[in-house]
C-alpha cells in the first residue's frame, strides 16, 4: 500500500522521543516504585473556578458548534490580556484559537512554509519542535544553544546559517528545556535579522507566566516594530495548571490570520465553546497560579543545585523560568540515554535525556521541577548514589 511522504518525514520523531517516560509508566505498571521526573505538568490540580466555569457554561448549554476564529469571550479576553501585557491595542482580528500551543504551531508552519523551506531554531529544542517543521516538508536548521551564553540564541550564530531557502526564524523563550530567557536585546537584534532577510519570527511563549525570582519574561512582540512579521503560540496548559483543556491560541498579523483562518477551519471548525470560556476567565483572572508554582519550582531547582552541582563531576544549570532543571553529566557519560536507563532501572528515579531535545544537550539530564520538595530531594539523593557508583 501507498502512504504520504509525511509519514516518512516523522518517522522516529513522536513517541521515540519520550522512551524514559513510557519506560516509568511501565515500571510503574508492574507495581514498581519510580520517581517520574520526565514531563512537564504543574504541580497542582486545575483550579476548582475554572473547572466550575466549564461546567456552568456546559449547563447553559455552551456545548455547540463554534467558529473557526474562536468564540467572543475569549478573543475579547486575549486583546485584553496581550493589550495589558504590551502597552498598546492588540485588535481581536490578531488570534486564532486551537487546542493547546501544539496546534497552534502546526498551524502557524502549515501555513507559512513549504517544501524547500529551511526554518532556523535553537537547539537544544523542545521534543516536537523538529517534526512540526517536518509535517510542513520544510527543513529544521537547528543552531547550538551555548551553555556559556546561558543557552540564549546568539545573533551571529544564527546570521551564519541564513540561505536563499530560510523561510523563517522559530524562537522559544522562556526555552524549554534549558529556561533561558531572551533578552529585549536579543529579540530586537533577531527581529532586526529578520527584516533584512524578509523573514517570518514565530515564537512559543507559553511559559511567559512561570518565570523564576526577579527574571522578567520579553515577549517577540514587545516591540511594535516589528510585529508586522511575528508570530506567537501560548496556552493556558502551564501558566494556568489546565493542560487536559487544550486551550491555546496564535497571535499574529491581521493578514496572516485571514489567511491561515481557512487552514485552522480545514484542521478543526470551531473549539469548544465551554472551553473558550473557562479561557476567558483564566485570562482575566490575577495570575497566582502561576507565580505559586514558578515559586516552588525555582525552590527546587535550588534543591537539585545544591545536592547535585560538583558531584561526580556533575554540573547544574539553573532556569531562569520554566518546569526544568539540566543536569551535565558529560564527567560521567556522552550517552544520555544509556545513563538515563541506568538511573531509573537502578534506583527508580526517571529523568529525560537531552538528547531527545537535540544534539547539542548529548550529555546532559533534563529534571522535571513538579515533584514536591521531599520527594525531589529523595531523587537527588539516588542520583547522587548512581553517579558516584558511575564513578567509581
Amino acid at each position: 500500500m501507498r502512504y504520504a511522504p509525511i509519514t516518512e518525514r516523522l518517522a522516529g520523531l513522536g513517541s521515540d522521543k519520550w522512551v524514559l517516560h513510557s519506560a516509568a509508566q511501565a515500571r510503574r505498571a508492574q507495581g514498581l516504585e519510580v520517581i517520574n521526573l520526565t514531563i512537564g505538568e504543574p504541580d497542582v490540580p486545575t483550579p476548582a473556578d475554572l473547572i466550575e466555569t466549564a461546567t456552568r457554561s456546559m449547563r447553559k448549554g455552551r456545548t455547540g458548534y463554534s467558529n473557526g476564529q474562536g468564540e467572543p469571550t475569549v478573543l475579547g479576553a486575549l486583546s485584553d490580556y496581550y493589550g495589558s501585557k504590551l502597552g498598546r491595542s492588540i485588535s481581536r482580528q490578531r488570534f486564532l484559537c486551537l487546542p493547546g500551543t501544539q496546534t497552534a504551531l502546526y498551524l502557524a508552519f502549515i501555513a507559512l512554509l513549504e517544501p524547500g523551506c529551511e526554518v532556523i531554531l535553537g537547539d537544544p529544542m523542545y521534543a516536537t519542535y523538529e517534526a512540526l517543521i517536518r509535517a510542513s516538508g520544510a527543513t529544521p536548521v537547528p543552531v547550538a544553544l551555548r551553555p556559556e551564553a546561558g543557552f540564549r540564541l546568539q545573533v551571529d550564530d544564527v546570521a551564519r546559517q541564513i540561505g536563499p531557502a530560510t523561510r523563517a526564524l522559530f524562537l522559544n523563550t522562556p526555552h524549554n528545556p534549558t529556561g533561558a530567557i531572551l533578552t529585549q536585546e536579543d529579540l530586537d537584534a533577531l527581529c532586526d535579522l529578520a527584516v533584512r532577510h524578509d523573514l517570518w519570527v514565530i515564537s512559543d511563549e507559553v511559559y511567559q507566566e512561570l518565570t523564576h525570582g526577579e527574571a522578567l519574561f520579553n515577549s517577540a512582540l514587545a516591540n511594535p516594530t516589528f510585529e508586522d512579521r511575528v508570530i506567537v503560540a501560548s496556552s493556558i496548559s502551564k501558566s494556568h495548571a489546565a493542560p487536559g483543556f487544550r486551550s491555546g491560541w496564535l497571535c499574529g498579523p491581521e493578514e496572516f490570520c485571514r489567511r491561515a483562518l481557512p487552514v485552522s477551519e480545514t484542521m478543526l471548525f470551531g473549539s469548544q465553546p465551554f472551553i473558550a470560556d473557562m479561557t476567558a476567565e483564566a485570562l482575566r483572572a490575577s495570575p497566582e497560579v502561576a507565580r505559586n508554582m514558578a515559586a516552588r519550582m525555582a525552590r527546587r531547582a535550588q534543591i537539585i543545585h545544591s545536592r547535585l552541582d560538583g558531584v561526580a563531576g556533575m554540573r547544574v544549570h539553573l532556569p531562569e523560568a520554566g518546569m526544568f532543571a539540566l543536569l551535565d553529566i558529560r564527567a560521567l557519560s556522552c550517552d544520555s540515554q544509556s545513563f538515563a536507563l541506568g538511573l531509573l532501572e537502578t534506583t527508580g528515579v526517571a529523568v529525560m535525556p537531552g538528547a531527545s531535545f537535540g544534539a547539542a544537550l548529548e550529555g546532559w539530564l533534563r529534571i522535571a521541577l513538579n515533584a514536591p520538595d521531599d520527594v525531589t530531594d529523595d531523587a537527588c539523593s539516588r542520583i547522587v548514589s548512581y553517579a558516584q557508583r558511575e564513578a567509581a
